[in-house]
C-alpha cells in the first residue's frame, strides 16, 4: 500500500496583496496617525511608545550649570559645618558670630540640597530637572530677600555683601532660564 502524500501547501498571497495588507493594518490599529500626529509603523511601537518623543531636548549648558550648582552648593555647605565662624566671616565683613548653630544648620540644609543637585545632575528625566532647577531658582530668591532685609536692618554694607547679591539674583536668572528652557515644548521634526 503506497503512502498517501499530504497535498501541496498553497502559498497564501494574501500577504502579497495590497489590499489585504491594508485592511490587516487597520484592523490592528497601525499605520495611522494617533493623536500626537505620529505614524507608528507596528503595534509594538504604539504599545511602547516613541522614546524620542520622551527624549529632554537639552538646553545648551544645562549639564554644565547642574554641576556648578551642585559644587557650590556642596562648597558653602561643607564651610557652614566645618568653618562657621569664616563663612560668616566672609559675608558679613567681621561682624561677630553670636551662635555657630544657625550657620551649622544652615550647612545642613545647604548638604541636603546639594545631594539633590548632584542626582539631578545624572537624571534624563525632564519633570526631576525642572524641579531641581526651580529648588535653586526659589532658594537664591529667597537667600537674596533674606540678605536685603538683614542689610536694611542693620546697615551693613560691603563688597562681599554685594558681590553676594549680585550672584544670587544672576543665579535666580540662569535657573530660570534653564527651568523654561527644559519646559520648552519640542518642535516637531
Amino acid at each position: 500500500m503506497a503512502a498517501k502524500q499530504p497535498p501541496p501547501l498553497m502559498k497564501k498571497h494574501s500577504q502579497t496583496d495590497l489590499v489585504s495588507r491594508l485592511k490587516t493594518r487597520k484592523i490592528l490599529g497601525v499605520g495611522g496617525e494617533d493623536d500626537d500626529g505620529e505614524v507608528h509603523r507596528s503595534k509594538i511601537s504604539q504599545v511602547l511608545g516613541n522614546e524620542i518623543k520622551f527624549a529632554v531636548r537639552e538646553p545648551l549648558g544645562l549639564r554644565v550649570w547642574q554641576f556648578v550648582s551642585a559644587v557650590v552648593f556642596s562648597g558653602i555647605a561643607v564651610m557652614a559645618l566645618a568653618f562657621p565662624d569664616q563663612l560668616y566671616d566672609a559675608v558679613f565683613d567681621g561682624a561677630q558670630v553670636t551662635s555657630k548653630t544657625p550657620i551649622r544648620l544652615y550647612g545642613g540644609a545647604l548638604l541636603s540640597i546639594s545631594l539633590i543637585m548632584w542626582s539631578a545632575l545624572y537624571t534624563a528625566e525632564k519633570t526631576i530637572i525642572r524641579w531641581t532647577l526651580l529648588t535653586e531658582a526659589c532658594y537664591f530668591g529667597v537667600q537674596f530677600l533674606v540678605v536685603t532685609a538683614t542689610l536694611a536692618e542693620t546697615g551693613l554694607m560691603s563688597l562681599g555683601i554685594l558681590l553676594l547679591l549680585a550672584s544670587r539674583l544672576l543665579f535666580v536668572v540662569i535657573s530660570i532660564y534653564y527651568y523654561y528652557q527644559v519646559g520648552r515644548k519640542p518642535k516637531k521634526v
